[in-house]
């Protein structure tokens, strides 16, 4: 199952959605954790990081360094150029791929991040996820984690971002 979102950004960053945005943008759908298959995934579309997203992100952040914000100083580094924040290229792949409300899950939490390579101002990411694993969840039997491999590529289809998303998923029937 290939699953493609609807957002169209533009290069100054602002996101059309023509005129379905609503059935486009979000919907409910619901997955019990019986309902997860290994191997399911779904791709976005492309988001050019801009300039305006670091700088926005520095300041939310307070992460002033200067390997984003200082085109001279970057120069004297081994990238020669300013790299966006890790950070912000994961909460953008995150939102991404936020596409689905599932009443019956919730996001646990994310490991395994890794920062591969670094991103640019003008790289355009794109992100997959793909469901990798199952398993019980100890504290509460009527749960279970599914574990989703989110993978980041930029333009030259290099990989920038690792991680891990976990799921905490009712399921139809407790398990014993």
């Amino acid at each position: 199952m290939h699953f493609y979102m609807q957002n169209i950004y533009t290069e100054s960053g602002v996101v059309k959605y023509g005129k379905d945005w609503k059935k486009n943008f979000m919907i409910e759908k619901t997955l019990y954790f019986e309902d997860y298959l290994i191997g399911d995934s779904r791709k976005t579309f492309g988001r050019t990081i801009t300039e305006a997203d670091i700088v926005i992100h520095a300041g939310q952040t307070g992460d002033f360094f200067p390997h984003h914000m200082d085109s001279e100083w970057v120069k004297t580094q081994e990238f020669k150029r300013r790299i966006a924040h890790g950070t912000l290229i994961l909460s953008i792949a995150v939102g991404m791929t936020a596409t689905d409300i599932n009443p019956v899950a919730f996001s646990y939490g994310y490991d395994r991040v890794r920062f591969i390579k670094p991103v640019f101002i003008g790289d355009t990411i794109t992100v997959t996820a793909t469901i990798t694993e199952k398993r019980d969840y100890a504290k509460r039997p009527d749960r279970g984690y599914v574990v989703e491999h989110v993978e980041v590529v930029n333009q030259e289809n290099t990989v920038v971002l690792a991680c891990q998303h976990l799921y905490l998923v009712e399921r139809k029937t407790a398990s014993n």
